[in-house]
């Protein structure tokens, strides 16, 4: 391992280890102790190894993870605002000690690398969420990935790379920090400007960057974020289309596009600050920062902000000259039509323009639904590109996902509406009934709450590749915790809709129908974690339909859900659906 200078001044950690210290691990490796990496652990490790984290030399030990708490910066005083961890299970931490060494190994059991143990220890997940992303509140997708998708040990440790992943989508679009550093020096480009965004790129974004990089005189850098994005996000597949479609805007040798594996915490000034440093490591000299940058979503518009509109913005700025990179901030900005230009927000107010702009909900809306897009929003070429990800909804893969009481009435509602989707002989339809799936998918599992959760989760993934592949999945378990269904609609949102229907049937009426017995035997203590009996059931806040069955039949029932997926666009008309990307208002 060493470190390279670079010819911007900063230098990059090189983690690849010679060939001969590679032959020796792989020859040892079946003899090491292993962790299959998260999708956040694998994007992490790439940008370990590749440099893009420099100075990190391997995961954070405890020590440098409480420099990184306290004041954002590494145990050397380096600025460093966002832990870069290892979790680890309970189980895998009694087995670990102190100079052992752990094979990194990705999901189909390759080893890209081995890291040497320096400390484990518990994680302190309560001062993390409150150092780091300002709140312990569920609602942030970073303090609920944090408190539910992360193991409660961190192992430290320095880490030596033997390979890097291989990326088989894209391949001329991947760029190590080396690779862009040496390419910008081959073409004399000595100012480059990243903008580093994880949506699809529109005549706005194509405007803001243009006039950032006339004001930085520098080239620019499309550094989309493809690793973990924002829940909601459009799948990074469908997003470098757009990307790629709208880059042929650009003028000859001003911009290039590479793709950036990097996993998001949506830590809103923290975060950007980090996107700053890797950015800088890229070999950039300015970054964007838009007026919410890095922020989570807030479920357009219905729950406040985490943090301030212009607080990246702020926060980068202040730290800027120790940084070596320069912020080039832009306001929120939106189209005139009486200047026929996108203007910013505080020339629009003090003009007192009217003014308009889409935000991403409602053009996926609009391509759902067919209905006309502006031309001075978008280039034909980038709706075309999004119009193959957001389908007319009469097109569209979707997932019905019912939850209630076992005895609200799911199952039966579900082979109702199967049948009824069978019959229009459209999509093909596939019925994920809650028994059906507990003799095929998980008959070795209880009735835990980490069984019950694993069962959601391999429901979610059957669900997700039915829905990605434009069929209708129909699931019909108890699902009683919110945390769960969650991770469900996240996960199928990024390819098609997912339509949650709470039965909501009281207890009573479903403890009253208990053809199974099951509640006689919950209430004898037969059956333990019994959902409503001895074990919580999580209501739904927002599900797309809530009916109770004790007011209806299970026919009228039915066809009120079927009435909603009439009224949405799911159903076809005779008449089809439009090709959505085509319908452009002059």
């Amino acid at each position: 391992m060493d470190c390279k200078t670079s010819p911007h001044g900063s230098t990059l950690v090189d983690l690849m280890i010679n060939q001969q210290e590679v032959e020796l691990l792989k020859h040892n490796s079946q003899e090491l102790t292993s962790i299959t990496l998260s999708q956040r652990q694998l994007c992490d490790l790439e940008l370990l190894v590749n440099g893009a984290f420099s100075p990190l030399k391997g995961f954070m030990d405890q020590a440098t993870w409480q420099s990184v708490i306290d004041n954002g910066r590494l145990k050397n005083g380096l600025l460093w605002p966002i832990p870069i961890m290892l979790d680890i299970s309970p189980e895998l931490a009694k087995k670990l000690h102190t100079g052992d060494k752990l094979a990194l190994r990705d999901t189909e059991g390759f080893m890209p690398a081995v890291l040497t143990v320096s400390d484990i220890w518990q994680a302190d997940k309560k001062t993390e969420a409150e150092a780091i992303y300002g709140t312990t509140s569920l609602m942030h997708p970073g303090v609920d990935y944090l408190y539910h998708q992360t193991e409660s040990f961190y192992v430290g440790g320095v880490v030596s790379g033997i390979e890097l992943p291989h990326h088989f989508e894209f391949e001329n679009l991947w760029s190590t920090p080396n690779e862009l550093r040496n390419l910008f020096d081959k073409r004399g480009w000595r100012n480059i400007m990243a903008f580093q965004t994880s949506k699809p790129m529109h005549r706005v974004h194509h405007e803001i960057t243009l006039n950032a990089a006339k004001q930085a005189n520098a080239h620019i850098l499309l550094h989309p974020t493809v690793g973990i994005t924002k829940p909601g996000d459009l799948h990074y597949y469908a997003r470098v289309h757009c990307y790629q479609a709208i880059k042929k805007y650009y003028p000859s040798n001003l911009a290039i596009m590479s793709l950036l594996p990097m996993a998001m915490r949506m830590a809103g000034p923290k975060e950007a600050l980090w996107q700053a440093i890797v950015n800088k490591n890229y070999g950039c000299s300015h970054i964007i920062i838009g007026p919410e940058h890095a922020s989570p979503p807030q479920n357009n518009g219905e729950s406040d902000a985490f943090y301030g509109q212009y607080a990246s913005q702020e926060f980068v700025h202040s730290h800027e000259e120790e940084l070596g990179i320069k912020a080039i901030t832009v306001e929120e900005t939106r189209f005139v039509k009486e200047k026929i230009q996108f203007l910013p927000l505080s020339e629009i107010i003090s003009e007192q323009y009217e003014s308009e702009m889409l935000t991403d909900h409602e053009v996926k809306t609009r391509l759902h639904s067919d209905r006309s897009i502006p031309a001075w929003f978008s280039y034909p070429e980038v709706l075309k590109a999004l119009s193959k990800a957001y389908p007319s909804r009469c097109k569209q893969g979707f997932t019905l996902f019912f939850t209630g009481f076992s005895g609200s009435g799911k199952s039966t509602l579900a082979k109702i509406i199967y049948a009824k989707l069978i019959e229009l002989d459209g999509r093909p339809v596939t019925l994920l009934d809650g028994d059906i799936v507990r003799h095929n998918l998980s008959s070795e599992l209880g009735f835990s709450k980490k069984d019950r959760n694993i069962n959601i989760r391999r429901i979610g993934f059957v669900a997700n590749e039915i829905t990605k592949n434009g069929g209708v999945a129909i699931c019909a378990p108890i699902a009683p915790y919110t945390q769960m269904r969650r991770e469900a609609r996240n996960l199928i949102e990024q390819h098609g809709a997912f339509i949650e229907i709470h039965v909501a049937t009281p207890l009573e009426v479903c403890e009253g129908r208990d053809r199974k017995g099951l509640y006689a035997k919950a209430r004898k203590g037969v059956i333990p974690e019994f959902t409503g009996i001895s074990d919580p059931y999580e209501i739904p806040e927002k599900p797309e339909i809530r009916i109770d069955t004790s007011k209806f039949s299970a026919m009228e029932a039915a066809q009120e859900i079927y009435l909603y997926l009439f009224r949405e666009g799911y159903i076809e008309t005779t008449e089809g659906c439009a090709t959505n990307y085509s319908i452009m208002e002059k």
